[in-house]
């Protein structure tokens, strides 16, 4: 299929220009029009209809990257519809303020969309656990299934429940956090990192934290923010690397943040707040605590990827250089992203097969794949794709993400009671950090209360 001008033009301006989707699914905000918005073009669909066009889609979009854009989203509709005259797409944009909300909404009155973009934490335990979801086994080909668990068969784990695909991805990161390497540098501090592997231990952490603290150039050394659920990944990943503790158990059918693992890791965070190496704020979230690094003011930041480093970038006056958190045996397990797209079953099996083609497109395809991928700023799910970014203008800055990818761990965020534990988290972070309970008593109530939710 040709690509329209328009398209790669957009694929220049992607840049890796983002919204805070990665920063724990409504950590932040976005700058594209909500939907029903009046500053949004009529009715968000394709403009030209194919005439006699016998089937109507609808496509909803979390901003991930790109397609959180009206433009881009226009472009690639308008891309397939001419070369498929029996189809026609309307689209929403979707935010993570109101869209699980509109999402819900849309559920209970039966107008949900055809095809949604987003991650298994929606589409595969939340929508498909509760049977919402069309099963798309057979775009999971032998050929497709290989060539994705050739990059991660946590991927390919993670889009599927009870041997039903509900989820085809398109493209993954992983979260990680970033230091101000200036101030590291001038601090002394960069001899506790390894900048090779952009691993550290935790031992080098904490010295390293300590000799920012004592150093001076900042105000705070790092914060850990425990004021709300965004941006929970990163403090997830900061308690589970220092002592190779676990989010949930293997199976991924209960918590086991209460492990004698993560208990120390929380006492050693608690002891670094108390010596003014770390700062504990029970009244910021992700965002906040982003601003903070990007202000100069904390010297380290736990809620980075490539997505941020495009937010931020206007903003920074330093470099900011991403890190894996520490960890104590020298095998950082990062939080990661996946996302792709699933079709709600409308029980229309027109809609249903037109949907999958769409799909096949956006994903399949040799190359609108590697453009749909550059589109979100992330990297792609297929390994046959390869290095998406080589050769363009953010070849650089995907390159430092591309080293942290390797080391993308368990995707635990399909357990059950999900939402539920995101509130437990920070709730216990705060007892601990700010509110005088011990750990492991804080720790187990998280464990019991997560648990209970998993229905």
């Amino acid at each position: 299929m040709k690509k329209s001008k328009r398209i790669l033009a957009l694929l220049l301006g992607a840049s890796m220009s983002l919204g805070l989707a990665a920063c724990g699914g409504g950590g932040g905000t976005t700058t594209t029009p909500a939907p029903g918005n009046s500053n949004t073009p009529a009715a968000n669909e394709s403009s030209t209809p194919s005439a006699g066009g016998n089937v109507e889609l609808t496509i909803w979009t979390y901003p991930i990257g790109k397609f959180g854009d009206y433009d881009t989203m226009q472009g690639l509709i308008d891309e397939y519809t001419a070369a498929n005259p029996g189809v026609s797409i309307k689209f929403e944009l979707l935010d993570y303020t109101n869209g699980d909300t509109q999402v819900t909404s849309a559920i209970t009155s039966g107008t949900a969309p055809d095809i949604i973009m987003e991650g298994p934490e929606r589409l595969v335990t939340n929508w498909g656990a509760n049977n919402l979801m069309v099963d798309l086994s057979d775009l999971w080909t032998e050929e497709a299934t290989a060539d994705i668990a050739a990059t991660s068969q946590a991927v390919v784990d993670a889009c599927q429940m009870d041997g039903k695909y509900y989820e085809y991805p398109l493209c993954m990161t992983t979260h990680c956090m970033a230091i101000n390497y200036e101030v590291f540098e001038e601090a002394g501090a960069l001899q506790y990192i390894d900048e090779e592997t952009r691993t550290w231990t935790t031992d080098n952490f904490v010295k390293a934290m300590e000799t920012i603290r004592d150093s001076g150039l900042v105000s705070v050394p790092g914060i850990v923010y425990c004021g709300g659920q965004g941006g929970d990944q990163g403090t997830r990943a900061l308690v589970n690397n220092l002592y190779s503790g676990t989010y949930t158990n293997a199976d991924h059918t209960e918590y086991t943040a209460n492990s004698t693992e993560n208990v120390k890791a929380l006492e050693l965070i608690k002891s670094m707040v108390d010596s003014g190496a770390l700062n504990a704020n029970a009244g910021f979230q992700a965002a906040d605590e982003l601003q903070q690094f990007a202000n100069g003011t904390a010297a380290v930041t736990f809620c980075w990827n490539a997505s941020n480093k495009a937010n931020y970038a206007s903003q920074v006056a330093f470099t900011p250089y991403a890190m894996a958190f520490p960890t104590d045996d020298g095998k950082p397990e990062l939080c990661g992203g996946i996302w792709g797209f699933g079709i709600f079953d409308n029980g229309d099996q027109a809609k249903i097969d037109a949907a999958k083609d769409f799909i096949r497109y956006i994903c399949d395809d040799p190359e609108q794949a590697k453009e749909s991928v550059q589109l979100t700023g992330f990297f792609p799910v297929r390994a046959s794709l390869g290095n998406v970014y080589e050769g363009t203008e953010t070849e650089a800055d995907a390159a430092e993400f591309l080293t942290l990818m390797p080391y993308m761990g368990d995707y635990y965020n399909v357990i059950g009671g999900w939402t539920e534990q995101r509130t437990n988290w920070w709730n216990m972070l705060q007892k601990i950090l700010t509110g005088g309970v011990d750990a492991q008593t804080a720790a187990d109530e998280f464990v019991t209360n997560s648990n209970a939710a998993i229905g």
